[in-house]
Formats: C-alpha cells, structure tokens, sequence
C-alpha cells in the first residue's frame, strides 16, 4: 500500500485498537491468477509471541481452498470522507481522507476446536451487552450443528501496513476547520470521520 509518510502509522497498539474498532475485513487470496476476495468479521489474537486473525468461510465459498504456501492479504477499513480544499485557508486541492491497515500473513485451517472456541469469543464479543444474549452454550444441539457448514481459518502475522490519512499535514487552523465542515456535512460518514479526527487531536 502507497503511504505518504505524513499518513504512515507503526504503533502496533493504535493498529490493534482500530483492528478491535473496524474488524470487518477483506481477505483476498488468487485463484489461478486471479485475485478473490470474501469480505466477513476478522478478529485479531495473540498466541506467545504471534499474533493471528481469525475468521471462517461457508463451506461453499470454495476460497478456502485457495491456501497455500503464498501470502494472503487482509484489508480493514474506517470511516472516510471527502475534503473540500474550500475548507482551507489558502488555496489548494481537494482530497480524500480515509483510514486503512493491510496485514499480510500465512493462512492455514482451523481444527474442529479451534474454530469452535473462535466462534464462542466471536459471540463474546458481539452479543455479551445484550439482553438474551445469543451465546455459544445457550444454543440448541441442533443450530450447534450448523458449524458444520462453516470452514475456520487462521492467518499468521507477517506484516502490517497502516495509513491515516486525517489532514495531519494541514496547519492548526485549517485541521479545526476541516473538523467544523465535516461535523455540518450530511452524511454520517463524514460526521464519523469528524470523531475521528477530534480524537486524534486530543492525543
């Protein structure tokens, strides 16, 4: 992934927390040349030293099949908006600001046990605050059985790339204001994106 260097980030805990925040990923493999690619929920764990992302496939989606010896590329990405070089104070273009983490890695399947102790943290996570939560030991024999129709998968760690890009090259004046444009914008995704870039700032 091109990052400007304004853009680059390598703290390895301010990746992992936005990983936590934005874990529907994309993982991409090829096919016989070709790129495929299945976008579903990531999560990222530490094992010793090693850090893996783990997820799973239906059963049909014959892109598990595509594992091997090659490098497996896994995309998240944040909220992201379009900036107006109105917003600047001198004259310039517009450009788009965006959040995304590449994670490059080995893939390989899970075991029966693996892929069920991944699917009890992955309800964990999602349904612990709510009431009659849909957990892994309140299901029936019956709808337990269905992870037979679901293929587990880990992907080994061997390198991150991060890009945030949030008008860090822009003056103080410019980087306020651009914060106030995007809080009046329309669209939740630029008001999103305005969170964003307050919380950074307050670092």
């Amino acid at each position: 992934m091109y990052i400007p260097k304004h853009f680059r980030v390598t703290d390895f805990v301010e990746i992992k927390d936005f990983i936590q925040r934005n874990s529907f990923g994309t993982i991409v493999t090829t096919e016989e040349g070709k790129p495929i690619a299945t976008h579903l929920p990531l999560e990222l764990h530490k094992q010793g030293d090693d850090y893996y992302l783990t997820g799973h496939f239906a059963y049909a989606n014959s892109q598990w099949k595509t594992f091997g010896d090659d490098p497996v590329l896994v995309m998240y990405q944040g909220p992201h908006a379009y900036i107006s070089s109105s917003w600047y104070k001198s004259e310039n273009v517009p450009t788009w600001n965006y959040q995304a983490v590449h994670v490059y890695g080995t893939a390989s399947l899970m075991s029966e046990q693996e892929l069920l102790e991944d699917l009890k943290s992955l309800l964990q996570k999602y349904e612990q605050h709510r009431e009659n939560a849909a957990l892994w030991e309140n299901f029936s024999p019956k709808t337990k059985n269905q992870t037979k129709g679901i293929v587990g998968f880990k992907v080994k760690v061997q390198e991150v790339q991060a890009a945030f890009k949030l008008s860090q090259n822009r003056n103080e004046e410019d980087y306020i204001n651009i914060i106030d444009k995007l809080n009046k914008e329309k669209d939740s995704n630029s008001r999103q994106f305005a969170e964003v870039m307050k919380a950074r700032k307050t670092k």
